[in-house]
């Protein structure tokens, strides 16, 4: 019995109502509880100048604090759910996900590097997101070419490149853990993924690769509905398959490459969502991508909310509440297909 879709156009304005409300909630809501109004006026006021402004105080929670973390969390989830799910549909495999290609890997030995060396508060803050980006983009051209054989790009090879390249690096990773007996706390921390360093310089460079990431995926939504039945299938509806297989894969390593350096890592967002999302609109990838980015990006501004107030005066890392949230839920779906 083929299960029923939702119609894509208003799942997607349903959703982002549902993502501007979740904002405005996690924006309102931390030690200093404020009104939902008052976020509204600190948000109106920087825009146009003629509506009231908050007082001082609230305006600065909002505007410096807590408004640049929950877009940063909603950009990440929403760039790691588009990853997954143009890794899923291009390797024909439900278990891809941005974090098996390696480049999270790679990302956590350049952090783990900075914090080891002492440059994690250099270049204004900077420097470790920097060495984190510049190491996830390394670990990226090395599995591109272990994956490269006769001049062509093989799917299944790319995918176990990336574990291989990704359990190597892990092993790199708890060497850096052994020797930073100091720095320890910090490395943990970043790599179970938070967002309390986030600012408007991290917003400002993730969301336009967002933005174009959603819009790219969309448009290649064709060509990916074809890799779904094979490269057979797709090269015969003309796509150029190497051509498209570089450029999806190099595009979804860059984006996880840009979230992993700004947040650590979160898990399980690229890997559920894109299920998620395709339980509700179905496969074609022109509608899932638009849904799957935003179903992420609620998902993970969520996770950081409930991050921030489980805990009294303490935050969990919200890699540890997606995969709490993530896990049992990934389970409960392969349940569900495995009975149809």
């Amino acid at each position: 019995m083929t299960p029923r879709r939702l119609p894509s156009g208003p799942t997607t304005l349903v959703l982002g109502l549902l993502l501007v409300l979740v904002l405005v909630l996690a924006a309102s809501l931390g030690e200093v509880p404020l009104a939902p109004t008052a976020v509204g006026r600190a948000i109106l006021h920087q825009i146009f100048s003629f509506v009231p402004a908050a007082d001082d105080l609230t305006t600065g929670i909002i505007w410096d604090l807590r408004l640049p973390r929950v877009l940063l969390a909603a950009l990440v989830g929403a760039t790691l759910s588009i990853a997954g799910v143009s890794l899923q549909g291009l390797l024909g495999n439900p278990l891809a996900d941005p974090y098996t290609i390696g480049v999270s890997s790679g990302a956590s030995v350049g952090a783990g590097a900075a914090i080891l060396l002492g440059l994690g508060a250099a270049w204004g803050g900077l420097a470790l997101p920097l060495m984190a980006f510049a190491a996830a983009l390394l670990t990226m051209l090395l599995v591109f070419s272990l994956a490269r054989v006769g001049g062509r790009l093989h799917t299944a090879s790319f995918l176990l490149a990336g574990i291989i390249a990704g359990s190597f690096l892990w092993a790199v990773m708890t060497l850096l853990l052994s020797l930073a007996q100091q720095e320890q706390r910090t490395i943990l921390n970043w790599l179970m993924g938070r967002f309390t360093d986030a600012d408007w310089s991290k917003v400002a460079l993730l969301a336009p690769l967002t933005l174009a990431g959603t819009v790219l995926f969309a448009v290649c939504g064709r060509g990916l509905d074809a890799f779904s039945f094979g490269e057979d299938t797709a090269r015969s509806v003309g796509v150029e398959v190497e051509r498209f297989k570089a450029g999806i894969l190099a595009l979804a390593a860059l984006l996880t490459a840009v979230s992993v350096s700004v947040s650590g890592i979160i898990g399980f967002v690229g890997l559920v969502v894109p299920h998620l999302a395709r339980g509700m609109v179905g496969p074609p990838h022109r509608t899932l991508v638009p849904v799957a980015a935003l179903l992420g990006a609620i998902l993970t501004v969520f996770a950081d909310l409930l991050a921030r107030l489980i805990l009294k005066g303490q935050e969990i890392p919200v890699g540890v509440v997606t995969a709490l949230i993530g896990a049992p839920f990934f389970c409960l779906l392969l349940r569900r297909q495995m009975g149809r």
